[in-house]
């Protein structure tokens, strides 16, 4: 028996760094994983002018047609939504921008937008009961005042979606890692299974030398340690409360979901460190997933099976 042939990639994609690894894959495959990837930023990055969501975005109150790969990622924003009781919200966008959110993160390091003093308080987001969508044609309609931000399950999705085209393809096996939200499927090269390291920046101590193992499913963290920039005097992060439309005030640091897709993990990452660090992991659990909320202080959370997974 001949060990499987390895190959593997590393790129910036959606704003952030991402990891392919194919496992006996045919000729050619990491880079149509590169194209592809490319292609589902050109289609859904808020900050491209002429991605799909884009131009939605620009039309509030027209029905617009979509591509499939944006209307299937609108309507599964749509369904985690609901599935978190509005915790997880893309209709964040107009808040992500009033927080000076408006460009790539580094050019809003270097480059800040200043606090406007007569600016509105973005409030409460709108969320999602009025968005339209008709599947026959593919049509999506944001009615006026509601635009959409899909940075909170686009990559999660996108490394599901890969996957599965992947394996389709003749790969034995795949890891699509965008931005620390991955899905892995199929053969590994280590024998007992596709593992995943803690970085002890996001977990702490405790993380030092663990790593989570698995045989096919996915995995997301959040984090609010890594995404802060500077608004106004204030340092604020990316992760929204949809009550407020401002960053989320938690005593969480970062949470880490396990779940059978990428999407469904990354979704209840942000519901999970909504909830907190004494409801958090009962959130996963009531939800039928696993996972790790992790304090300020660097103390651990454990969702029941969680630690089933560690080595």
């Amino acid at each position: 028996m001949t060990d499987p042939r390895v190959d593997s990639d590393g790129f910036r994609v959606m704003g952030s760094d991402a990891h392919v690894i194919l496992v006996d894959a045919p000729d050619g495959s990491l880079q149509r994983a590169h194209d592809r990837l490319d292609a589902l930023e050109r289609h859904w990055s808020r900050f491209l002018p002429d991605s799909e969501l884009s131009k939605l975005n620009a039309r509030p109150g027209r029905p617009v047609m979509v591509s499939a790969d944006t209307f299937d990622v609108i309507r599964i924003a749509i369904d985690a939504w609901r599935i978190t009781e509005g915790a997880f919200d893309p209709t964040v966008h107009a808040a992500m921008r009033s927080l000076g959110y408006d460009r790539d993160l580094a050019a809003v390091r270097a480059e800040p937008t200043p606090l406007d003093p007569g600016g509105a308080d973005p409030g409460a987001t709108p969320g999602c009961d009025r968005i339209v969508l008709d599947p026959v044609v593919r049509m999506v309609t944001l009615p006026p005042g509601v635009t959409l931000d899909l940075g909170g399950v686009g990559k999660g999705y996108a490394a599901d979606l890969l996957v599965r085209e992947l394996m389709a393809a003749g790969a034995a096996g795949a890891c699509v890692n965008v931005g620390g939200d991955l899905r892995v499927n199929g053969t590994s090269p280590d024998p007992s299974g596709w593992s995943v390291a803690l970085d002890p920046d996001d977990f702490g101590p405790a993380a030092v030398d663990r790593v989570l193992l698995l045989h096919a499913g996915g995995i997301a963290t959040s984090t609010r340690l890594r995404r802060t920039w500077t608004h106004g005097d204030a340092t604020v992060h990316h992760l929204l409360d949809p009550r407020t439309g401002q960053s989320a005030e938690s005593d969480v640091a970062t949470v880490i979901v396990i779940a059978g897709d990428a999407w469904r993990a990354e979704i209840l990452t942000k519901a999970a460190f909504l909830a907190g660090p004494d409801d958090g992991p009962a959130l996963l659990e009531r939800n039928g997933v696993t996972g790790l909320v992790v304090t300020d202080s660097g103390e651990w959370r454990p969702a029941a099976g969680f630690d089933d997974f560690l080595r």
